[in-house]
C-alpha cells in the first residue's frame, strides 16, 4: 500500500504524535509499504511532506483563502480572532493537501481532528481514510478558558461553539475513528456526539529496542551526588500542568530536601514557570533542561516520573518512564488511571491537587524499597502491555477494515 500519514501539527517534533507517526512509519516500511508524512513545518510556515522534500509556503494560500473568507463574505467567521486562525491554518492543510495530489494513496491515517477534518474534505473518494486521535482539542481549549476567566469565553461564546463541533465534526469525517484509552472513547461519544460504531479502541505499542539503545548514549547531565531525581519530561504549555509540580515541589521542599527535579522541554510558558520555581525559592532544586534528544538517557538517571497534567489521553512520556523502570506520579487526568495502578505501579492524585502530589512524591522519596518494587512492577507491566506487534496488528486490521468499505 501507499499510505499518508498526516497531521496538523508540526513534523518533526518532540511530542508524542510525531514519535507515534515515526514509529508507524518505520514498521509499515519493514512490511514493503510506501509512507509518506505531511504536517506544519517546524516554524508554521510551511505545510510540507517531510520524508519527499515537498512543501508550499502558506503566503501563497493566505491571498486565495483571504478572498473568500474576508469579513465581508464571511462575517460569522470573523467574529472571534481565535476561530479565524484556527479556519485558516485548517484551510492551509486542505489546500496543501490537495495540491500534493491525495489520489496516489491507498490510504489516508490523520493523527488530530483538524487534519481528519481538511483532508476528509479533499480526498478522492477511493482512498480509504483512517483518524487516530491522540487528544481532545476541545476539552483542552474549554479547560483553557476556565482557567483563564480574564479572556472573556464563555459556554456561549463563538470559540467554544467553534471548538466543540470540530472535534464533532473532525472524529467523524473518516471511515474508522482510532484511540487508545476508552476515558476518550467515551468523550467522544458522550460529549461531541461521534457516533459509538465508529470509535474503535486500542492501546499503542512502543519500540523498546530502539528506547534501549537510546538509553544507553552518553548525556552531559549528570545527577547529583546525594540526591534523588524526580524528572518530567513535557511541553511547557498550561495543559501540562507544570504549575502545579512546581507548587508541589515547594510543599516537598518543607517536608525533605534530598531530590532535585529536572524539567526537559520548551514551551511558550517556560520564563513564567521559571518565575514561579524562582519566586518560591527553588532555584537549587529545580532545573529547566529545555528541549533535549537524550530523554531516555536522562529517565535512567532518576528515581521519580512526574506527570501532573490537566488533560492528556496516553502520553508516550508515561510509557518511556515505565520502560525506564521508573514509578509515576501523575495526576487522575483523561487515560492516566488507564495506564498507572496506583499502589502498584506508581501514585495517582487528583488534578491540581498539588499537596497530594508533594506527599506521594515524599513517600516515594522515603521508601526506598517501595519506590524501586513500583519500578520494577511499572517495567514488568510496560514490556506486557505497549507491545509494538499487538499494536501493529490491531492497525493493519483497522487498515483493512477501512479499504474494504471502498
Amino acid at each position: 500500500m501507499k499510505i499518508l500519514l498526516a497531521t496538523h501539527w508540526l513534523i518533526p517534533h518532540v511530542g508524542g504524535v510525531w514519535a507515534f507517526m515515526e514509529q508507524l512509519k518505520k514498521r509499515l516500511e519493514s512490511m514493503g509499504h510506501v509512507v509518506d508524512m505531511l504536517g506544519n513545518s517546524p516554524d508554521y510556515l510551511k505545510i510540507h511532506i517531510v520524508n519527499r522534500n515537498l512543501e508550499i509556503a502558506k503566503a501563497q494560500l493566505l491571498p486565495l483563502l483571504e478572498t473568500k473568507l474576508n469579513a465581508h463574505n464571511q462575517p460569522l467567521l470573523n467574529l472571534s480572532p481565535i476561530v479565524r486562525y484556527h479556519e485558516y491554518e485548517r484551510y492551509c492543510l486542505e489546500l496543501s493537501a490537495a495540491y500534493f495530489d491525495l489520489s496516489q494513496y491507498d490510504l489516508i491515517h490523520t493523527q488530530d481532528v483538524l487534519s481528519t477534518r481538511s483532508i476528509s474534505r479533499v480526498k478522492p473518494k477511493h482512498v480509504a481514510h483512517v483518524a487516530h486521535i491522540h487528544g481532545c482539542v476541545a476539552t483542552e481549549m474549554i479547560l483553557h478558558y476556565q482557567l483563564n476567566p480574564q479572556l472573556g469565553v464563555t459556554e456561549s461564546s463563538p470559540e467554544l461553539k467553534y471548538f466543540r463541533s470540530l472535534e464533532h465534526y473532525g472524529a467523524s469525517s473518516c471511515d474508522i475513528t482510532v484511540t487508545s484509552t476508552h476515558w476518550m472513547k467515551d468523550l467522544l461519544i458522550n460529549e461531541f456526539a461521534v457516533p459509538r460504531g465508529q470509535v474503535t479502541v486500542f492501546q499503542y505499542g512502543f519500540d523498546a529496542t530502539d528506547f534501549d539503545l537510546k538509553s544507553k548514549r552518553s548525556t552531559s547531565i549528570r545527577r547529583p551526588e546525594g540526591k534523588k531525581v524526580i524528572i518530567c519530561p513535557a511541553r511547557l504549555v498550561f495543559v501540562k500542568g507544570i504549575n502545579v509540580l512546581i507548587s508541589a515541589l515547594a510543599h516537598l521542599k518543607k517536608i525533605r530536601q534530598d531530590w532535585v527535579c529536572w524539567i526537559v522541554g520548551d514551551g511558550e510558558l517556560r520564563t513564567e514557570l521559571e518565575q514561579l520555581s524562582l519566586g518560591l525559592g527553588l532555584q537549587q532544586e529545580v532545573a529547566f533542561l529545555g528541549r533535549r534528544d537524550d530523554v531516555p538517557a536522562l529517565l535512567q538517571q532518576s528515581d521519580i516520573f512526574a506527570h501532573p497534567c490537566l488533560q492528556d489521553n496516553q502520553p508516550y512520556s508515561v510509557v518511556e518512564a515505565q520502560f525506564a523502570g521508573l514509578p509515576a506520579v501523575v495526576s487522575n487526568a483523561g487515560g492516566l488511571p488507564e495506564m498507572v495502578d496506583h499502589g502498584h505501579t506508581g501514585l495517582i492524585s487528583p488534578v491540581g491537587d498539588a499537596e497530594t502530589l508533594a506527599l506521594n512524591m515524599a513517600f516515594l522519596l522515603e521508601n526506598d524499597e517501595v519506590r524501586q518494587q513500583f519500578g520494577r512492577n511499572a517495567k514488568a507491566w510496560a514490556q506486557h502491555h505497549w507491545s509494538m506487534d499487538l499494536m501493529m496488528g490491531r492497525v493493519l486490521d483497522v487498515y483493512e477494515r477501512a479499504l474494504s468499505t471502498k
